[in-house]
């Protein structure tokens, strides 16, 4: 466990009181101002940022012991059990409440006999007896009815752990078990090295082919194998956490302690779960703390008949983009909810860490809407400390039960030091998501022809970034394929892919397209970061958009599944991209690319349309060329040597025309003072060289 101790803070910095006013005489620089000049006249607000993470967990430790005893509330508030399993208490803090009732089919939804008591602190309590209220049934459906100055309601427990949904009326209700069962891990001690992350980002109800919505079994038994033949070693799982409208990609959490109702059980995820660490395979769960649904039925927004249990009162609670309520994580009960709403999910189903959602518009007043334009936009206006001090606290947890669990930020801000350690004046995240990158290739495939990319702008987009931080990059994720937007495959290849993807059909359209998707994918996974993310279809060019079902399509699931056998069939060149993403996976894990250091730029050649680079002794060859190949391009070297081929684009497997011998041997020779080989570099065709 990390703590920071009162001497620690005083290394940084010493407190002078003037009258009502307390000042800082910073003494240290932290080492994120040390590495980066540039934040040298931002440094008392780094230091200040330090300093408000340890107050904040120098006051848990002491109310509670350690910040893992805080993160316990799941134990104590929601349903819990006794010791002989026959009874269970209730407790929900709701402190504006005037009076809480429980109901549910044991008491046919009359709570007259059921009312909770206050206990203290805002805590109501109720204990019921299994054998006496349970009869012969061996659960339950029920709500907790709230009276309050704004009328009576019936909510879901904030923190219940099972979900029901009639599917007749479409009603949620909370679930309470007779017996509780605990789940034998077969795989018990998973410890993953994932310092490169190849993560493969799924949905669980659209993962499969059916129009219908997919479940957990379905996905262990069907697309975990194929994720496992594809070689990912991690994946991210979306829309785990309930959520009422399906639609909402799981955004718009109602129940954060519960499995999502519409996939399956708890155990099926356990299993599941289970299966992908026998695999080999991590399991990285999408969090949503950075905001939650507005429904009165089933979220937490008004439980208590108050605007300001669980969120910001007025429209500081309310976000204006998103339809949905704002944390308030400068307070207690908040903090804990959202500390132990991860130490569930880490600890009771083994997840290997989180995507945090939204990080962005949690950070600042203005939830990312603003520009960036200089540092103080990071450090001293529209910051929301709060919501930075929770997002510290979370990553020490994080660390805390799991030292190997990945923690990665979807930030689009570039907040400096979002990937650094605390100690180092940092948020504490391992990963950010680089969200400036897909939006890149989209730009450059809506506005553009291949023919006019600048390489030298290309280049800065995948390459600058700070990189004493860790960057996931991906060309595109589930955000580029949804209905508003389109896939790269669309956009490079569009209506000619209902037409033309047969390999007996000839199109130059579908040519480029598969050309230029390899070409996209390589570029991104090698040069833009220290990790790399896929959404699942999109390896094999997924012909369509993501639609979930809504009024809009007449409830239509037919572009909410993922047509698994399109990549599957010989006679469809879905299978040349499928195969190439395979390959390049597996170059990336065996060769360690993602450890490396940063790719560097040897040839950006703007006339021939060339790009070379090197990362970690591999020679990266780029020809984005539409129509000229190249015969004796002298290629640099760092090193001299004979060099290979270890993968073509260019290859027939990958949908390419076979213009490299695959046995060709590559002799450096000198000139200039400069190593060098030649090659014949087809047009639209990437290669990677390593020495022999």
């Amino acid at each position: 466990m990390i703590l920071f101790s009162l001497k620690a803070i005083i290394c940084v910095a010493f407190l002078v009181v003037l009258g009502n006013n307390t000042a800082y005489i910073f003494m240290q620089k932290l080492q994120i101002v040390i590495d980066d000049p540039w934040l040298e006249s931002n440094q008392q607000e780094i230091s200040e940022r330090y300093l408000r993470f340890n107050e904040k967990l120098a006051s848990i430790n002491h109310k509670y012991g350690s910040l893992y005893n805080f993160s316990n509330a799941h134990e104590y508030l929601g349903f819990t059990f006794s010791k002989d399993n026959n009874k269970v208490i209730y407790r929900e803090w709701a402190p504006n409440a005037d009076k809480m009732e429980v109901i549910g089919d044991f008491n046919f939804w009359s709570g007259e006999n059921h009312e909770m008591h206050a206990i203290g602190n805002g805590i109501w309590e109720i204990e019921l007896n299994l054998q006496e209220h349970f009869l012969h049934n061996e659960f339950t459906k029920c709500k907790v009815r709230v009276h309050s100055s704004e009328g009576v309601y019936n909510r879901i427990p904030a923190y219940t752990k099972e979900t029901f949904q009639d599917p007749d009326s479409f009603d949620f209700s909370a679930v309470i078990r007779k017996k509780t069962t605990v789940y034998r891990w077969k795989t018990e001690k998973f410890n993953p090295q994932l310092s490169a992350p190849i993560i493969y980002e799924c949905h669980v109800g659209m993962a499969q082919e059916e129009e219908k919505v997919g479940t957990f079994e379905e996905f262990r038994q069907i697309t975990l194998p194929k994720i496992a033949k594809a070689g990912y070693n991690v994946i991210q799982m979306m829309a785990v956490q309930e959520h009422p409208y399906y639609g909402s990609f799981g955004y718009h959490v109602s129940n954060f302690f519960a499995v999502s109702c519409r996939f399956g059980s708890a155990e099926d995820l356990k299993k599941l779960i289970d299966e992908a660490h026998a695999l080999g395979i991590a399991i990285v769960m999408d969090i949503v703390h950075s905001h939650s649904v507005k429904n009165w039925a089933e979220g937490l927004n008004f439980f208590d008949g108050s605007d300001h249990q669980y969120f910001h009162a007025g429209n500081r609670g309310e976000h204006p983009q998103w339809d949905s309520m704002i944390f308030d994580y400068g307070k207690t009960e908040v903090c804990q909810f959202l500390l132990s709403n991860l130490r569930y999910w880490l600890e009771e189903f083994k997840f290997d860490g989180f995507r945090f959602d939204g990080v962005t518009s949690m950070m600042y007043h203005h939830h990312g809407l603003d520009t960036f334009t200089d540092y103080d936009k990071y450090f001293k206006h529209g910051v929301e400390f709060d919501a930075i001090v929770y997002l510290q606290l979370a990553n020490t947890l994080i660390k805390t039960i799991n030292a190997n669990a990945l923690s990665i930020a979807e930030d689009m801000s570039g907040m400096p030091g979002l990937c650094r350690s605390i100690q180092d004046g940092g948020i504490g995240f391992d990963y950010r998501l680089g969200m400036g990158i897909p939006d890149y290739w989209i730009k450059l495939l809506k506005e553009y022809q291949d023919e006019q990319w600048n390489l030298g702008e290309l280049w800065g987009m995948l390459s600058n970034r700070r990189h004493s931080e860790k960057t996931i990059a991906y060309a595109e994720s589930h955000d580029q394929a949804l209905v508003g937007d389109k896939t790269l495959a669309f956009w490079l290849m569009d209506k000619e892919m209902y037409f033309c993807m047969s390999i007996d059909t000839p199109s130059l359209v579908v040519d480029r397209g598969i050309a230029l998707h390899k070409i996209i994918r390589l570029l991104t996974s090698t040069v833009g970061g220290e990790g790399y993310l896929n959404f699942m279809g999109n390896e094999f060019g997924h012909p369509e958009w993501i639609d979930f079902p809504t009024p809009a399509n007449d409830w239509s699931f037919k572009h909410c599944r993922r047509l698994w056998s399109l990549s599957e069939r010989q006679d469809l060149k879905y299978h040349f991209l499928n195969s190439f993403d395979v390959d390049m996976v597996d170059l990336i894990k065996k060769n360690g690319f993602l450890n490396a250091n940063k790719a560097l730029a040897s040839v950006i050649n703007e006339g021939d349309r060339v790009l070379v680079y090197e990362r970690f002794n591999f020679i990266f060859v780029i020809n984005f060329n539409n129509n000229q190949s190249f015969t004796d391009y002298e290629i640099p070297l760092n090193r001299a040597g004979t060099f290979q081929v270890i993968l073509n684009s260019d290859d027939l497997k990958f949908g390419g025309f076979d213009r490299i011998q695959k046995d060709t041997e590559y002799f450096s020779y000198q000139r200039d003072g400069q190593d060098k080989i030649k090659i014949y570099l087809p047009s639209r065709t990437a290669l990677v060289f390593n020495k022999m």
